[in-house]
């Protein structure tokens, strides 16, 4: 009943609009305006030969027996009676031309946007020959109208009849200026110029048989030349200017083609698309991929703790003390300070500083750590210039900071109302506004930072801001944690927000093997989710999402809605020792490459060194955050800028968004807040696993094959005695105690992995022996010989 009652009122509305958007409605309305004006005209005209016989019966006009002179009767006599007598006088001549030509052009189903400037121009014109009608003949009301007469009357009681003629005279002239465009360049060039003087008027006394000119000459241009007495100039004869005949260029003008536009079969079809998913919108809305998840309910603020009063509290002897220390230690150094001023922070206070003139900036920055001496505090950071604002900087830790709680941070309403795909509210700034930034467009984080100096806390606070934003539907984690502690506690809400491989017991990764297999499975994910948005023609996932939503892909064609992924790494570092490249590689992949498609990068690490952030890695990720670390090399590898080794821990970092540095108090969320966060997503209905990545084959190094003994290298056997005494099983070793070739040393390794030697390939570990002496070794190849 409902769905028919609303088909019924859009048929109710689509015929009014069709009724007004139609030809013939057009027409007729335009012919009524023509007529309805040639009415008012012949009505006006006949006012002014007849008003004074109508207007002594315009009360008496009900009456049948009471006659009009008017040409149009009574309705004639009353319209301009209206308009002339008491509207504008003769200027009301111009509604009804007004209302003519606006008549044709709907007759003529013309656009009416050249009669908007029309009517404004022309109501504007009545207005002013009304009051200038009212101005020059007062005496004269019927030709100005009771308006013209009254606004006269009003202006002259005010500024006077000389104020109105001033106001009529000025407004005149505005408006011939502007319609005429007429500029100071125009009024010079129509003035008449003054003739120019000739040689003989110019003040020149003497010219000479050679022809020369003997006086002082002053030239009346800018650039002034003068000459002594004495000088000869030559008098050249003017010479007449040759003027050339212009030419006329022909332009033969380009021949354009006709040319078919066939109508390929594929826009027909994606019409029939277009029209298809709009039906099934339309009967059964959007898709909604939160729908097997409905009753999900986002965490509630309630499960943070609240540390009481977070306000920032002004120590104004604390701020004084500073000040004072500040200039002091400035003016030792013989360095003057036109301005100071103070922003408290929740744990930094910054000083800005306008020194005096001529004062060079490396000077100040130079003195930081005598600066630090003399407030006696550890973390000070001197920004020299702060960037657009053409001070200097000295940022001053607080003796009481204030603890920033990540429920203070998500109760805001810049995090509550974030229009972002994935809002990241991180933390404070000097300022105490809170900082939150969008994942989808950094589109990667890296952050590193000593031990204990707020690293995991960090990540946490990130996990913590998708979580209470999120729908389980709209984003997987894929957490790595090797360290096997710092992530355990999302174990609880695997079945709603983790992701992993198919074969893996646990969601959250601790075994190097399994980060392998689960980079490569991430990159396998990356290629399909290509391939995918190339068949929906988009080129990125908020497109092809949105695209899906409005139903206008086929499931069935392996379409299918497109969570955001995003993979936390705690220990870089330790990932990087044990596997090396293997994990190096598919990282740099999917930081070049996964951002369109929605997988995007946390990476943590507490040895933030060369080997372990490498220019590869720097490259894909613009986004860095920088907690405490104990050297400037150790800045300038995160950063590519001092500073994070001046920071005081506890949680304070700068965040670097490209060329710009932000110091922050990161937001802290404790290790029971997670928890409780945590068993309240985790006693709802989950979804039936966890979501399943691609399942990814590991290559390793072993052929796999068994290979014959008689193919079987002629080192073979002291190979193996090599490998089992040493109990290590690696290439290099018989390299070395062999003289071999790698090649040669791999091949042999190969084959003592199919003897049943040695074991597998493990990445950058040695292999295992899987013989436990030399006994075995003999009895292992005594039995190989016999079958």
């Amino acid at each position: 009943m409902a769905k028919k009652k609303k088909t019924r009122s859009k048929v109710k509305k689509n015929r009014i609009v069709g009724f007004f958007k139609s030809k013939q409605t057009h027409l007729v309305f335009g012919v009524f305006l023509v007529l309805f004006a040639i009415f008012m005209l012949v009505s006006f005209v006949s006012f002014f030969m007849h008003w004074k016989a109508d207007q002594s019966q315009l009360d008496l006009f009900t009456d049948r027996v009471v006659n009009s002179k008017n040409l149009l009767g009574k309705i004639g006599a009353k319209i301009s009676h209206f308009f002339i007598y008491r509207g504008f006088g003769i200027p009301s001549f111009i509604i009804p031309i007004l209302i003519f030509f606006t008549g044709l052009f709907s007759v003529f189903n013309l656009p009416f946007k050249p009669l908007r400037k029309s009517w404004f121009w022309g109501v504007l014109t009545m207005i002013w020959l009304a009051l200038a009608i009212g101005f020059f003949a007062p005496d004269h009301s019927l030709f100005s109208g009771i308006i013209g007469y009254e606004i006269n009357d009003f202006l002259s009681d005010f500024i006077g009849r000389t104020g109105v003629f001033l106001i009529l005279l000025f407004t005149l002239l505005a408006y011939v200026i502007s319609k005429f465009k007429i500029t100071p360049e125009s009024l010079k060039t129509a003035l008449p110029k003054k003739k120019e003087k000739t040689i003989g008027q110019s003040g020149i006394d003497d010219i000479t048989d050679e022809g020369y000119i003997s006086e002082t000459i002053h030239e009346n241009s800018n650039s002034e030349l003068e000459l002594s007495l004495g000088d000869k100039i030559p008098v050249k004869e003017e010479k007449k200017p040759i003027i050339k005949k212009e030419l006329d260029i022909e332009v033969d003008t380009p021949q354009h083609e006709e040319v078919e536009i066939e109508v390929e079969k594929m826009f027909e079809e994606d019409h029939l698309v277009e029209n298809l998913s709009n039906k099934l919108v339309e009967d059964f809305g959007e898709f909604d991929p939160t729908l097997e998840l409905s009753e999900y309910k986002f965490p509630t603020l309630d499960l943070l703790k609240d540390y009481g009063n977070e306000n920032i509290t002004i120590d104004k002897e604390e701020l004084e003390i500073n000040k004072d220390k500040i200039v002091d230690t400035l003016s030792n150094y013989k360095i003057g300070i036109a301005s100071i001023k103070a922003t408290i922070g929740p744990t930094v206070t910054l000083y800005e500083i306008v020194p005096e003139a001529g004062v060079r900036i490396s000077k100040i920055k130079n003195l930081e750590d005598d600066i630090a001496l003399s407030l006696a505090a550890l973390g000070i950071r001197i920004i020299a210039p702060i960037p657009g604002r053409g001070t200097i900087g000295i940022e001053v830790p607080n003796k009481k900071p204030t603890i920033v709680s990540m429920k203070s941070v998500l109760s805001t309403q810049k995090f509550q109302n974030a229009k972002m795909e994935l809002p990241l509210a991180l933390g404070k700034t000097i300022s105490n506004e809170t900082f939150v930034i969008d994942l989808a467009k950094m589109p990667h984080l890296l952050m590193a930072g000593a031990t204990g100096q707020g690293k995991s806390v960090g990540l946490n606070a990130v996990l913590a801001s998708l979580l209470y934003k999120k729908h389980p539907a709209e984003v997987k984690f894929v957490l790595v944690d090797p360290k096997k502690v710092e992530l355990t506690l999302f174990n609880k809400i695997e079945r709603h927000y983790l992701a992993k491989l198919p074969d893996s017991e646990e969601a959250i990764i601790t075994d190097t093997t399994k980060v392998i297999n689960t980079l490569n499975s991430l990159c396998i994910e990356m290629d399909n989710r290509y391939d995918m948005l190339k068949d929906a023609y988009v080129r990125n996932i908020k497109e092809y999402n949105e695209k899906f939503k409005s139903r206008k892909l086929n499931p069935e064609n392996g379409h299918k809605f497109l969570p955001y992924i995003v993979l936390v790494i705690d220990e870089f570092a330790d990932l990087i020792m044990t596997t090396g490249k293997e994990v190096e590689t598919p990282i740099a992949r999917l930081a070049q490459l996964a951002r369109a498609v929605g997988i995007h990068l946390i990476v943590a690490t507490q040895r933030p060194s060369v080997n372990v952030i490498t220019g590869i890695i720097k490259a894909n990720f613009p986004v860095r955050v920088a907690f405490r670390v104990t050297s400037k090399i150790d800045s300038r590898t995160i950063l590519d800028a001092q500073g994070a080794d001046q920071l005081i821990g506890k949680g304070d970092m700068l965040i670097s968004t490209g060329n710009e540095l932000t110091r922050l108090q990161c937001a802290f969320v404790d290790t029971p807040e997670i928890d409780r966060i945590t068993d309240y997503i985790g006693s709802q209905r989950a979804y039936a696993s966890a979501h399943l990545l691609p399942e990814y084959v590991g290559e390793e190094s072993g052929t796999g094959l068994d290979i014959d003994i008689a193919d079987r290298d002629a080192l073979f056997g002291d190979a193996a005695y090599v490998i089992v005494n040493a109990q290590q099983g690696s290439a290099s070793l018989l390299q070395r105690k062999l003289k071999l070739g790698y090649n040669r040393a791999g091949r042999i390794i190969d084959q003592l992995e199919a003897a049943g030697i040695v074991g597998p390939f493990e990445g950058s570990k040695a292999r295992q022996v899987l013989v436990s002496d030399v006994l075995a070794l003999e009895e292992l190849l005594k039995n190989e010989q016999i079958n």
